[in-house]
C-alpha cells in the first residue's frame, strides 16, 4: 500500500500539538511499515510548500527512522535495498538546500547511516561530498561540511585500529587538500568582505565548520597533507583567533561568529599542543602570548565564556609541558597569572549570581565538579591546579597571599564584601586539592603545604552554622564538604553530618540541592574495610523526616517538567533508602505512596533522564529491602501504576518497568505467581514485545524470574512453545545471543524434561546452526555452558548420555567433533567460578555413569574428559558468595533517553548457583567417584588404571582419597 504524502504532513502537523501528539505519532508509528516511507518524509523536508516547523518534524522523525530501523543487530539493513540505495543517494544533495535547524538534523541522520555503512558499503560519500564544494557559496558548503563533521567527529572515542586507520587514511586521501582550498577560498572571501555583515556571518559559519573539521581529521594522527602546510595552517589560525570586525560585534549575553571561531581555533590549538608538540611546537610561541593577552584584556561577559575557558584550557596544555611551563617559574610571573588570569575568572560576576536566583538548576549542574559545562572558574581552577603541579611550593605561596588578603577584605564588612571570602574559598580549594576529584570520594590528595582541615574551621564551618550567611557562601560551605570529603575522618563527619541534613531545610533552592547532593555523597563513603563513614544506625532515626522532605521538595510545584526537574534530590532518596535497607519498613507506606504520585505524575512527560534513572532505583530499592517481608502490599501499590505505564507505550520507562516487575517477584522466592503475574505472561511472550532493544535483557530478567514460580503453569496453559519462539529469535542474533542462552539455561533449570520432551530437537538444531554458520567466540562459550548444565542435571533426568542421545537425532556422531574441538578446549576457558563448578559436576558425573563414555567413547573419551576435570581442579572453583552485593553508583552523565537498556543496579539479578548442595567441590568430586566405583563393580578404579598415565592416576586417585 502506497504512503499518503499528505496524510503523514497532517500527522507530523498534529505532533506539534501537545493535546494530539501521542495519537499522531501512534498513527505515524503504524504508516512507517510501509515501504517508502522514509522517501516520503525526505519530500516533505524538501518541500516549501509545507511550513517550516512541519518540515523539520518530517526532518526529526526521519532521523529517529532511520535510528531504529536503517539495520538490524547484526548489521543487515531492514529496509528494501532500493530504498536504502535512494536514500544516500538524495541525501546529501537535500543537505545543502535546506535551512541549518533542517541540516543538523539530516546530519545527525547521515551520522547513524555513517556508523554502519561507512566506508565500506558507502564507499561513493566523500566524493559526493567533495564534488558538491564551492569557491564561495555558503549554504551549500555548510551543508556539506555538516555532513562530513557529522560522520568524521565519530572517530574521536575510537580505539586504534587497522579498520579504523583504514577509514581515516580513506577519507584523509580525498577530503583533506579540498578542505585546506576551501578555507583559504573562505578566507579569501571573508577579506573581500569586511563591512558586509550578512556575507560575513555565512562564511564565518564555514571558517567554524573547517575548524571543527580540522580537529576531526586530527584526532587520532596529524595528517599529511596538514603537516605538509603546517606554516600556513598556524597562520589562519593566528589569523583568526586575534581577529577583529567591529560588524560581526554581537550582544554581551550570546556568543557570536567571532567567539565561536576564537573556541573552535583553541580547540585545534589544545589538540596539536597535546598531541603534535614536536611538531608544532616552533610555531607555538605566538599563540602563547596572544592567549595571554587575550585573557588580561577581554572583559567579563558571558558571550566570551566558551573563548575564556577554552583559552584557560590551552593554556592549561601548555604548562603541563615542562619545557613550557618553565615561562610560569617565577614570583612575580605567578602573580600576574593569579592577579591578571585567575581572580578575573574565578569570581563571581552579576552574571553568576542572576543564574543563581533565576536559574539554580542551571547554576548547579554548571558549578558542580565532574560537569562537561565549560566555565570560567572551573577552567581558571585547572589552570592553577596545573601551575600548582609543576612549581607546587611557590605557587602555594603566592595564591596564599591573595586568599589572605580577600578574607581581610571580608572581616572588614561581611555583609558588603562578601563575594571577597567567595572568591578566597575557591582560591584555597584550587591549590589544596590534588590530583583529579573522583564522582565517588571527591579529592583524594591534598597539598601538603596548607592545612584543610584549619581553614575550615576557621573560615568554613561558620557558614554552615549561622543562619544569616549569605546563601552563596553556604553553598561554598557545602561544596567545601563535598570536594574534601574523603579528606574528613569518621569523627569529623560525625560533627559535619547533621550540619548538611539541616541545610536541606534551607529555602534556597541551590542551597538545599547541593545540601542533598553532599548527603548523597556522604552517604556513599566508605573506609578502607568498605564500611560506611556515616553508619546505617544513625541514619535509620532520621530517614522519615529526611525521605518526607526531600518528596515535598521534588513535588512543590506539581508540573511533571518541575517534579523531574532535580535529578540530585531524587538521588539522594535512593542513597538514604539503600542505606537504610530494612530500615525503611516502619515508613513504607509513606514512601510508597510518594514513589507512586511521582510515577504518575512523570509517565506523561519523561523530561529528564537522570531523574527518571534515579527514581525507580529507588522503587527498586522499595521492593529490595521492604519486598521480602510485605511483599503482597508492594504488587498491590505498584502494580496498577507499572501497567497503566506499560498501557501508555511510555517507551523509555518500559525496560525500568519490567526490571521492576523482575523484582517484585524475587521478593517472594518461592509459591505459586500471583494472579497479576500469571496474566503477564502471556504479554511477555508476544514475539513483538521483544522487537525493542531495550526490552530483551529486562525481559529475559522477567522471564527468568518467573519461570521457577511459573514453569508448570506455563507448560500447563501450552506456552512452552511461545517460550522456544522467543528462544529462537533472540539465539538468531549476535547481539542478543547471550539473552538467548539465559533463557534457555533458565527454561532446562526450571521446566521437568517431559515438558520439554518436543522441544529439545528444535532447541539443539538452533544452536548447532549458529554454531555452524555464524558462531562467535562467546556464544561458543554459552554453548559450552549449556552442555555443561545439561550433562551435570543427572537427577533431572539429563545428563551426558541424554545431551549425546538428542544430538544424535539432530545429525548422527555430529557430539564427537563437538565435544573433542569445541566442549573440552573451551570448558578451560570458562571464567565465571559457578561455571567452572558446573563442568566439575558435569565431567565428574560423566566419568561417574555415562554409559555412551564406557561404549562408544570407550577409545579416548572417558581418558581426555578425566585430564580435562583434573586441569579444573588444579583451582578448584569456591562456593558463590551469598553475601548482599554493594550496589555500585551511577554517574547520571550516562544516561539519556532513547539509550537501548539501563540496568537497575538495585534489581541487578543475583548470581544463582545450579548446585548449591555441592559445597567442597574436590571433596564431592571424590566422595561422586567412590561411589560410582562402588556401584559398578569397580569400573572406575579399572579405567583409572588401565586409561590414565602415573601422573594422573596419582592425581585422581589423590581427589578420591580426600
Amino acid at each position: 500500500m502506497a504512503v499518503d504524502i499528505g496524510a503523514v504532513a497532517s500527522q507530523l502537523e498534529a505532533t506539534l500539538n501537545p493535546q494530539q501528539q501521542r495519537q499522531a505519532e501512534a498513527a505515524l508509528r503504524t504508516e512507517e511499515t510501509k515501504p517508502g516511507f522514509s522517501l516520503a518524509l525526505l519530500q516533505i523536508v524538501t518541500a516549501d510548500s509545507y511550513p517550516l516547523a512541519t518540515r523539520q518534524a518530517s526532518a526529526l522523525f526521519f532521523k529517529n527512522f532511520i535510528r531504529r530501523n536503517w539495520v538490524d543487530e547484526d548489521g543487515n539493513h531492514k529496509l528494501p535495498q532500493q530504498e536504502v540505495a535512494t536514500i544516500k543517494s538524495e541525501l546529501i544533495g537535500l543537505m545543502v538546500k535546506v535551512p541549518a535547524r533542517i541540516q543538523s538534523l539530516l546530519g545527525e541522520a547521515i551520522s547513524v547511516i555513517a556508523d554502519s555503512d561507512f566506508w565500506e558499503r558507502w564507499d561513493t560519500l566523500v566524493d559526493d561530498l567533495v564534488s558538491r564544494l564551492t569557491p564561495d557559496n555558503a549554504v551549500v558548503n555548510n551543508g556539506v561540511l555538516q555532513v562530513a563533521h557529522s560522520i568524521f567527529k565519530r572517530w574521536e572515542p575510537l580505539f586504534r585500529s587497522d579498520e579504523l586507520y583504514t577509514e581515516i587514511n580513506h577519507v584523509l586521501s580525498k577530503f583533506a587538500v579540498p578542505l585546506l582550498q576551501l578555507w583559504q577560498n573562505t578566507d579569501n572571501v571573508i577579506a573581500q568582505n569586511q563591512g558586509d555583515a550578512q556575507t560575513l556571518k555565512s562564511h564565518f559559519a564555514t571558517l567554524d565548520l573547517i575548524l571543527k573539521l580540522m580537529y576531526d581529521l586530527s584526532t587520532h594522527d596529524m595528517a599529511p597533507q596538514f603537516e605538509e602546510n603546517l606554516t600556513a595552517i598556524s597562520g589562519l589560525l593566528h589569523k583568526y583567533l586575534t581577529y577583529e570586525n567591529p560588524v560581526l560585534a554581537g550582544d554581551d549575553d550570546e556568543a557570536g561568529p567571532l567567539e565561536f571561531a576564537r573556541a573552535d581555533v583553541f580547540r585545534v590549538l589544545i589538540l596539536y599542543t597535546k598531541k603534535y608538540e614536536e611538531e608544532f611546537r616552533s610555531h607555538l610561541g605566538q599563540f602563547i602570548g596572544s592567549s595571554w593577552n587575550m585573557l588580561t584584556a577581554i572583559g567579563p561577559e558571558t558571550k566570551y565564556d566558551l573563548v575564556v575557558s577554552r583559552a584557560l584550557e590551552f593554556l592549561t596544555t601548555v604548562a603541563s609541558i615542562p619545557t613550557h611551563a618553565e615561562n610560569f617559574n617565577n614570583a612575580d610571573v605567578l602573580g600576574q597569572v593569579t592577579e591578571k588570569v585567575v581572580i578575573p575568572n574565578l569570581s563571581l560576576r552579576e552574571s553568576d549570581i542572576e543564574l543563581f536566583e533565576d536559574e539554580p538548576i542551571e547554576f548547579i549542574r554548571r558549578d558542580l565538579e565532574g560537569s562537561d559545562d565549560d566555565t570560567r572558574r572551573r577552567a581558571a581552577t585547572n589552570f592553577l591546579r596545573k601551575l600548582m603541579e609543576q612549581f607546587e611550593k611557590p605557587v602555594t605561596e603566592v595564591v596564599t597571599r591573595y586568599v589572605n588578603h580577600f578574607l581581610a577584605e571580608y572581616a572588614k564588612d561581611r555583609k558588603g564584601n562578601w563575594k571577597a571570602k567567595d572568591t578566597a574559598v575557591h582560591l584555597f580549594s584550587s591549590i589544596a586539592a590534588k590530583g583529579t576529584a573522583t564522582a565517588a570520594k571527591g579529592v583524594l590528595s591534598v597539598n601538603p603545604n596548607v592545612d584543610v582541615l584549619d581553614f575550615f574551621q576557621k573560615n568554613i564551618a561558620e557558614d554552615l552554622t549561622n543562619a544569616e550567611a549569605e546563601p552563596l557562601l553556604k553553598v561554598d560551605a557545602i561544596k567545601y564538604l563535598y570536594i574534601f570529603r574523603s579528606i574528613l575522618s569518621a569523627e569529623q563527619w560525625q560533627a559535619a553530618f547533621p550540619l548538611l541534613v539541616q541545610h536541606l531545610n534551607s529555602s534556597n533552592y541551590v542551597v538545599y540541592t547541593y545540601a542533598a547532593i553532599a548527603v548523597d555523597r556522604a552517604l556513599y563513603l566508605t573506609n578502607d574495610q568498605r564500611q560506611p563513614i556515616i553508619s546505617r544506625d544513625s541514619i535509620v532515626p532520621l530517614s522519615k523526616d529526611l525521605l518526607q522532605h526531600l518528596f515535598k521538595l521534588m513535588q512543590k510545584d506539581p508540573k511533571a517538567e518541575k517534579v523531574q526537574e532535580n535529578e540530585f534530590l531524587m538521588k539522594c532518596v535512593m542513597r538514604v533508602l539503600i542505606v537504610i535497607r530494612d530500615g525503611v519498613l516502619p515508613i513504607v507506606d509513606t514512601v510508597l505512596t510518594n514513589l507512586v504520585n511521582i510515577t504518575k505524575v512523570i509517565r506523561h512527560n519523561p523530561s529528564n533522564p537522570g531523574f527518571c534513572y534515579y527514581h525507580f532505583e529507588s522503587i527498586g530499592a522499595l521492593i529490595r529491602f521492604a519486598g521480602p517481608s510485605q511483599p503482597d502490599k508492594l504488587e498491590a501499590s505498584l502494580f496498577p501504576i507499572f501497567m497503566e505505564v506499560l498501557q501508555g507505550d511510555v517507551e523509555d520507562f518500559t525496560p525500568y518497568i519490567f526490571q521492576l516487575f523482575a523484582a517484585l517477584v524475587s521478593a517472594q522466592p518461592s509459591g505459586a505467581l500471583s494472579q497479576n503475574f500469571q496474566n503477564l505472561v502471556a504479554p511477555i511472550l508476544t514475539p513483538t514485545m521483544w522487537d525493542s532493544k531495550g526490552n530483551v535483557p529486562a525481559l529475559t530478567q522477567l522471564l527468568r524470574t518467573m519461570l521457577p514460580r511459573g514453569a508448570e503453569q506455563i507448560a500447563t496453559a501450552n506456552q512452552t512453545e511461545a517460550l522456544l519462539v522467543i528462544f529462537q529469535k533472540l539465539v538468531s542474533t549476535k547481539a542478543y545471543e547471550n539473552y538467548a542462552m539465559d533463557l534457555i539455561e533458565t527454561v532446562v533449570a526450571t521446566f521437568p524434561p517431559t515438558a520439554l520432551e518436543n522441544y529439545w530437537l528444535p532447541m539443539f538444531q538452533l544452536m548447532f546452526t549458529r554454531l555452524s554458520t555464524s558462531k562467535t567466540e562467546n556464544f561458543e562459550l554459552r554453548f559450552v555452558r549449556f552442555y555443561h548444565l545439561v550433562s551435570a542435571s543427572v537427577e533431572r533426568g539429563l545428563g551426558a548420555d541424554f545431551f549425546i542421545s538428542v544430538a544424535d537425532r539432530v545429525q548422527q556422531n555430529v557430539f564427537t567433533p563437538i565435544y573433542m574441538n569445541m566442549i573440552l578446549p573451551s570448558t578451560q576457558k570458562l571464567s565465571r567460578p559457578q561455571d567452572r563448578k558446573t563442568a566439575v559436576i558435569s565431567f565428574t558425573r560423566t566419568l561417574a555413569d555415562s554409559q555412551a563414555f564406557v561404549d562408544r567413547y570407550a577409545k579416548r573419551g572417558w581418558t581426555i574428559t578425566c585430564e580435562a576435570l583434573l586441569k579444573l581442579l588444579i583451582n578448584p572453583p569456591l562456593p558463590v558468595s551469598g553475601e548482599d552485593a554493594v550496589i555500585e553508583d551511577r554517574d547520571v552523565e550516562e544516561l539519556g533517553f532513547g539509550a537501548a537498556f539501563t540496568q537497575l543496579q538495585t534489581c541487578k539479578p543475583q548470581q544463582k548457583d545450579a548446585f548449591p548442595e555441592v559445597t567442597d567441590v574436590r571433596a564431592w568430586v571424590g566422595q561422586t567417584l567412590r561411589e560410582a566405583d562402588g556401584r559398578h563393580q569397580g569400573r572406575i578404579g579399572r579405567f583409572v588404571g588401565e586409561k590414565l598415565d602415573q601422573q594422573g592416576q596419582q592425581a585422581l586417585q589423590s581427589v578420591m582419597a580426600s
